[in-house]
């Protein structure tokens, strides 16, 4: 069988499930495991990553407004590639191809490849799309497996803490969001407390000055796309005063959220595992 990735959860799904050998293309962004780097790039983006945060926002929200994807398919590698299955999303069309573009592009494939879209928003979500690409890849009983040890592994997080530490867990800090989807869950599952999100809400930006009033015990920082190094980096730009105050009054822990938190895969387990550890001090 021959497999295309369009995200790096899905990447990380089918390595999971003992099927990296299967993949004949992934996305700009997958990096895991390491194997898959040297495999065809089928997405590229125009975002320039050395950008600030700010930056990046605002060239997001210009792409937006001018109606023009800030990551694109590459049709001739994906004709060439001839996949029998794409693993696409519905979650975000910032950082990844959307349901309609790559509708679009499938379009104009002589044979169309059958196409399995995840688009989980909360844990239960991720483990559904687990199991719906495992089904796609005749290789249900392996995802099933998949899911239960991943399950098993979240259950025997010890988390000791009591009481229980408030958490506010920041995937961007210029303008700042909170993380949404399923981060809330991590942090339960971690010990925590999340005082800003909900299991499945979506990741909202909020003022720092609002941030400041929920007086959070830890404050995560766990950068959408970015590693601890450049999450550092940005906390340490950061010149809000509210901003300033919150960070001082809180303690301030990093997490690789390019790795353990923005994927919506079998890595957000080992993410609450360290997760636990940040928050328990």
């Amino acid at each position: 069988m021959r497999v295309v990735s369009l995200l790096p959860a899905a990447t990380e799904i089918v390595a999971a499930l003992g099927a990296t050998a299967w993949l004949v293309g992934v996305s700009h962004e997958c990096d895991w495991p390491p194997e898959v780097r040297t495999l065809p790039r089928v997405t590229r983006s125009s975002l320039d990553v050395s950008l600030s945060s700010a930056e990046i926002d605002d060239r997001m929200a210009a792409a937006k407004r001018e109606g023009v994807a800030p990551v694109t398919i590459d049709q001739e590698m994906l004709t060439r590639l001839a996949p029998d299955v794409i693993l696409g999303q519905s979650v975000c069309d910032v950082c990844a191809v959307g349901e309609s573009q790559l509708a679009a592009v499938i379009a104009h494939i002589p044979d169309p490849p059958r196409v399995v879209t995840l688009h989980a928003h909360n844990l239960e979500g991720v483990w559904n799309d687990i199991a719906r690409v495992g089904e796609a890849l005749d290789l249900a009983g392996e995802a099933e497996e998949l899911v239960s040890g991943l399950r098993y592994r979240l259950h025997r997080i010890t988390t000791p803490h009591a009481p229980r530490p408030t958490v506010l867990v920041v995937e961007w800090v210029d303008p700042p969001y909170v993380a949404g989807h399923w981060v809330p869950e991590l942090v339960a599952a971690a010990g925590g407390v999340d005082v800003a999100a909900q299991p499945g809400d979506r990741s909202v930006t909020r003022a720092w000055s609002a941030l400041r009033t929920l007086a959070p015990d830890v404050i995560v920082v766990a950068l959408c796309g970015f590693d601890v190094a450049r999450a550092r980096r940005e906390v340490a730009a950061v010149t809000d005063p509210d901003a300033r105050a919150l960070l001082a009054q809180a303690r301030v822990v990093f997490l690789d959220g390019n790795a353990y938190t923005s994927r919506p895969g079998p890595r957000l387990v080992e993410g609450t595992e360290l997760l636990a550890k940040l928050i328990g001090g």
